[in-house]
């Protein structure tokens, strides 16, 4: 029986969000434009290039040697493991679907976790996350998409990151705004980032483990694998798997996407139907995100978990069962 909380709707596509081509606004004291400026000089992000360069020598060259010289305790994996899976759900759970998708409400202290491990991620703030998120949602495989598959694997899977974005718009999370926990985070990201990816990790995993200990593991091991586990739904999840709902887009379902993200990887539902607080619609899909969202609820700390309903999942399956038979039948 469901609760009165988990609305049901027969068309849940992504409002779309106030055009881009519209004048920038700004909310006096917030430090927030609604569009960046004109592509700046350089081309490359050479930050970004040399801290993933480090961030994956580190941890393909830094953490076999350490596992076959010294292994790893009980205690070491117990904290590298937590910190790791606190981090990811932090994006698929908190930037993903709470932020980008609004499919349902979450308490304070809710958005308060997600926002301070989401930090962590190192994946920009849930401010910016989203507002490139929903950018590729209402743009997929266009010129508009940030992380085009159209212009090739590697660049929707990390190489959109190494180049600066000639126009950036905030115009589509106005909406974001009003939360002042998520604006605070985008001031003062790189505090939050820091302190929740850098320093929390690094003296609580020296204080299990020690600092070599430290800084491979909780700190550049958990990164690399969160971004990648991230990168893997622009890149692979558009490229490889199945298109049971949807065929004018390239996102598809896979199933090893589901299992490293936490259930993103029905990635083929999630475009047909983006506002579904569910990725996997079956109660026996992999999806633990969609499972503690609905958890939460039980308690009260989330609500108004946004389903589609059975028959317009139906519809959408038999469209592309018809639009596949059709060209057999010529």
């Amino acid at each position: 029986m469901k609760r009165a909380s988990d609305r049901e709707y027969a068309v849940t596509r992504e409002p779309p969000p106030r055009s881009m081509a519209e004048p920038p606004a700004e909310r006096p004291g917030l430090g927030l434009v609604a569009a960046e400026a004109a592509p700046r000089r350089k081309k490359y992000r050479l930050g970004s290039i040399a801290f993933l360069a480090l961030l994956t020598a580190v941890t393909l060259i830094g953490c076999p040697f350490y596992l076959l010289s010294f292994g790893l305790t009980a205690a070491q994996l117990a904290f590298f493991v937590v910190y790791t899976l606190a981090s990811s759900f932090a994006i698929t759970l908190g930037y993903h679907r709470l932020f980008s998708h609004a499919s349902f409400k979450a308490a304070w202290p809710i958005r308060l976790v997600v926002l301070f491990f989401g930090g962590a991620a190192f994946e920009q703030s849930a401010l910016r996350w989203s507002a490139l998120h929903r950018q590729h949602h209402r743009h997929t495989d266009t010129d508009l998409d940030p992380y085009n598959i159209n212009r090739g694997f590697f660049y929707a899977h990390v190489g959109w990151v190494l180049l600066r974005l000639p126009h950036f718009d905030y115009s589509n999370v106005r909406d974001l705004t009003r939360d002042r926990i998520v604006l605070h985070q985008h001031q003062h990201y790189r505090a939050w980032s820091y302190l929740s990816g850098v320093a929390i990790p690094l003296f609580v995993g020296a204080w299990v483990g020690g600092w070599t200990y430290a800084i491979l593991f909780p700190v550049a091991a958990r990164i690399f694998l969160v971004l990648n586990s991230a990168f893997f739904i622009n890149s692979a999840a558009h490229s490889f798997g199945s298109r049971p709902f949807q065929l004018n887009s390239s996102a598809r379902d896979h199933w090893l996407g589901v299992l490293i993200t936490n259930g993103e990887g029905y990635h083929n539902f999630h475009h047909a139907f983006p506002r579904d607080y569910r990725n996997g619609i079956r109660w026996y899909d992999w999806d633990p995100t969609k499972w503690i969202i609905w958890s939460l609820s039980r308690v009260g700390l989330t609500s108004d978990l946004k389903r589609t309903n059975a028959d317009s999942v139906r519809l959408a399956k038999a469209q592309v069962a018809n639009a596949e038979r059709a060209p057999s039948l010529n």
